[in-house]
């Protein structure tokens, strides 16, 4: 009785505290039990394991386990944690070799007698021996309680299987935290009251058993398995006093934060009402401006929120004389919405001087039998638009099917939050037959739009098809969610398209810690481009983000205008539970240096709330004097369209107390639309039809070409076994190399001399005169060396 009744010390929380000696699962410390000398199990004592730490869910101890009738029972210690069973030999056995798991949610508890206890699990049975019926009865109420939560725990998952894209924001995790703890407290509560009626019924058992006791020899046990159990009991009905205090005290403390919730909600209501009270308003000023106008046209207006232009909501509007061309553009300082008003372009060319001078536009300017507009969408990757090249090389279509491999992507994963994911050893599984010099020269999929733009005389419309470059880059990324190869220090990449587009394209991985590729692509149409782009990556545990560091310089040769951008971030959802999608979000400041012209793009991050349509792209073209001129709409993996601005007028002030601009555009005209995938995409890791000959085996390129790294080969051509084995040998050599090198380091440390430590073979460190960045930039000889065929320079890297 003694020792029963000092377990009753110490608090309870987390999800239920049966007792200080009884488990107390998912909360913070739960003693380890260990089997006395001299009990009726037989064996030695065990030592204090150590203590679980906060927040953990295990439950540790020594058991007698049955082996087979030649050692009969045999003491192992057993570890209870997250509704897994698992024994070892010794405790130091828990840090390599574990000798059996079972799983409690689909296991059965069963007793013997006192002291014993016995788990099956389909066709494994485990029979254990306690050393007293006390103890027993802590690890049978122990396993009770993690096979409850281990049950829950499942169902839940089960629940949540089935969805594909995020539906949680802050303010749904808040409104949905507090109510899954509160139901979690209440299957507690009534766990406890089962354990309860069972240790209420073990009792009563007893004491009749006490009461039909004959000879006074045998009352001394009885009385004292009565005392044990009257103590379990004692001790389970406080536990239950406490849960049910923990449970009260929770729903008081959330009640505040859900008065705080429901307030919130009443604002945002009320704020959302006065936002459509002012978009009704300016829509009868428009309308009644439209009628008064001399020499509309009559037509009809509406306020629209098409998925391709990107607005909040749509209405259509009553009959009124507004013009069929004109379009009406929020500005960026608040979320944007598009009003489309029809509009008579003639009208606008008589009363030019009519127009704001906030962004005066002219729209003979927007001529659609001369403009570079005119042909920005005809042009396709099968139709070669240059009469001074070469006809196209015919290339292949289709690589070999992905293979069916399945692979646990947690078991793998779970060791690696927060780290660098260029640091995660990761079998090809993940990966796609293509290294990261690969993706990134696959950004020279729509280089036609740099064509067209050099034939551009405004330099604001030549930044419009700047702007769409710089958003299809991403178009590719939409299905594409494995990941390329990390490309080995000095693995090189050539893409040779001179005499078939006009352009030659070279890549180096000039750093492996921190990865950084160098990028010089040169086009005899008249454009250059570079870049220096460091991936910094974190596993964030359900999502994976991804952010290219570094600046996109292009240069046209005629004109001298230099522009420069950077990338946005990209968000992989899904990592563990879930299908895997991508996302873009962000915002891309595209700067002419020459002619200070601005182009601000948005990227829209997805929201489950939000009635926006996905993968949304919006912007606005302004020149050095911060006039705004050219409208970019659309999304980052269909299509960019571009509106002339003819008007531009202050519209009411927003809920924030943001003046909103409204911008009057001519019909938009398309500048970049997606090539549709090619046929069985889906089982060729959904890969363009350029992404498809990227891998393609050349003659002629240097040895360090990612085409003949053997790895990525052997991946592409299904062999994923032997692709896995030669990607250890690769980083073991590389590992190795590196070690040489910081060797070499300290050795030139000791003597006084200086260590330049890895040079890049094509490209050199410089000072960016437009960004005072320091990058790598191509110092030439890649290309004569090609025609020389004289690579000696080149590492032995594979």
């Amino acid at each position: 009785m003694g020792k029963a009744a000092a377990l009753c010390g110490g608090g309870t929380r987390g999800l239920v505290s049966l007792l200080s000696a009884v488990p107390c699962l998912a909360c913070h410390e739960l003693p380890a039990m260990s089997a006395e000398p001299g009990g009726r199990g037989g064996g030695g004592s065990a030592g204090g394991p150590p203590a679980a730490p906060p927040g953990s869910d295990t439950y540790k101890g020594w058991l007698f386990k049955w082996t087979n009738y030649l050692k009969g029972y045999q003491r192992r210690w057993f570890v209870l944690s997250n509704g897994l069973l698992s024994y070892y030999r010794t405790q130091a056995e828990m840090a390599h070799t574990c000798r059996g798991t079972i799983n409690l949610s689909t296991a059965h508890i069963d007793t013997e007698d006192s002291c014993n206890i016995v788990l099956s699990n389909g066709g494994r049975t485990y029979h254990l021996k306690a050393n007293s019926e006390v103890e027993r009865q802590r690890w049978v109420t122990a396993l009770e309680l993690a096979k409850a939560k281990a049950i829950r725990m499942r169902n839940n998952q089960s629940d949540d299987s089935g969805d594909e894209e995020p539906a949680s924001q802050s303010d749904k995790s808040e409104l949905h935290g507090p109510l899954k703890t509160l139901s979690s407290k209440l299957e507690d509560l009534s766990t406890c009251n089962e354990l309860i009626a069972k240790h209420g019924a073990a009792l009563q058992r007893s004491l009749s058993e006490l009461e039909s006791l004959r000879l006074p020899a045998d009352s001394g046990e009885k009385i004292k398995a009565v005392n044990e159990r009257a103590t379990l009991f004692r001790i389970t009905s406080n536990a239950m006093i406490n849960a049910c205090r923990d449970f009260l005290d929770l729903a008081e403390s959330h009640s505040r934060k859900w008065q705080r919730l429901l307030q919130h909600e009443r604002e945002q209501r009320i704020r959302l009402e006065e936002t459509i009270e002012q978009l009704a308003k300016q829509h009868n000023s428009l309308e009644r401006a439209c009628r008064g106008a001399p020499g509309l046209a009559s037509g009809t207006a509406s306020i629209s929120s098409t998925a391709k232009a990107g607005s909040v909501q749509s209405a259509k509007g009553e009959a009124s004389d507004e013009d069929e061309e004109t379009e009406y553009f929020d500005a960026m300082e608040d979320a944007p919405a598009f009003i489309t008003v029809t509009a008579d372009p003639k009208h606008h060319r008589r009363s030019g001087s009519n127009l704001s001078g906030a962004s005066e536009g002219h729209p003979e300017d927007w001529n659609l039998e001369d403009s570079v507009f005119e042909s920005s969408n005809q042009s396709s990757y099968n139709e070669s638009t240059g009469k001074d090249l070469l006809p196209r090389k015919r290339r292949r279509s289709r690589i070999p099917d992905k293979p069916n491999y399945s692979l646990n992507l947690w078991s793998i994963m779970k060791n690696c939050i927060g780290k660098e994911l260029s640091k995660i050893p990761m079998p090809v599984n993940f990966n796609e037959p293509l290294s990261m010099l690969q993706r990134l020269t696959e950004d020279l999929e729509y280089h036609e739009l740099l064509d067209k733009a050099v034939k551009c005389e405004s330099s604001t419309e030549q930044m419009c098809f700047v702007a769409a470059f710089s958003v299809s880059s991403y178009s590719t990324t939409v299905h594409r969610t494995a990941k390329p190869f990390n490309p080995l220090l000095g693995e090189t990449y050539e893409l040779d398209r001179l005499e078939e587009l006009g352009f030659r394209s070279l890549c180096e991985q000039v750093s492996h810690h921190p990865p950084a590729a160098a990028h010089h692509v040169y086009s005899r149409r008249g454009w250059t481009l570079w870049q220096e782009i460091t991936i910094a990556s974190k596993f964030r545990g359900k999502y994976l983000s991804i952010m290219p560091l570094g600046a996109i310089h292009l240069e046209f040769h005629s004109s001298g205008n230099h522009y420069v951008w950077r990338k946005v971030t990209s968000t992989v959802h899904n990592i563990i539970v879930g299908k895997l999608w991508i996302d873009q979000s962000g915002e891309i400041e595209i700067v002419n240096h020459k002619s200070k012209d601005k182009c601000q793009l948005k990227f829209t991050p997805y929201s489950y709330f939000s009635r926006d349509v996905p993968r949304k792209v919006t912007g606005v073209v302004s020149d050095a004097e911060g006039r705004a001129h050219y409208v970019m709409s659309g999304t980052w993996d269909e299509k960019m369209e571009c509106s002339k601005i003819v008007h531009s007028s202050h519209g009411s002030t927003s809920t924030e107390g943001k003046q909103k601009t409204v911008y009057q555009t001519l019909s938009p005209k398309v500048l970049w639309r997606k090539y549709p995938l090619p046929e069985n995409a889906e089982n060729m890791y959904f890969f363009s039809e350029l992404a498809l000959t990227l891998n393609e085996p050349e003659e002629r390129v240097a040895p360090t070409d990612s085409r003949l790294r053997p790895d990525q080969r052997l991946m592409e051509s299904g062999r994923w076994d032997e692709a896995n084995v030669e990607k250890q040998r690769l980083e073991e050599k590389q590992r190795a190399v590196r070690r040489r090198r910081e060797a070499e380091a300290v050795e030139a440390l000791e003597e006084g001399k200086d260590y330049e430590g890895y040079i890049p073979l094509w490209f050199e460190r410089k000072v960016d005169a437009v960004t005072g960045e320091l990058i790598c930039v191509y110092k030439g000889g890649y290309w004569e060396a090609k025609d020389k065929q004289d690579w000696s320079a080149c590492p032995d890297i594979f």
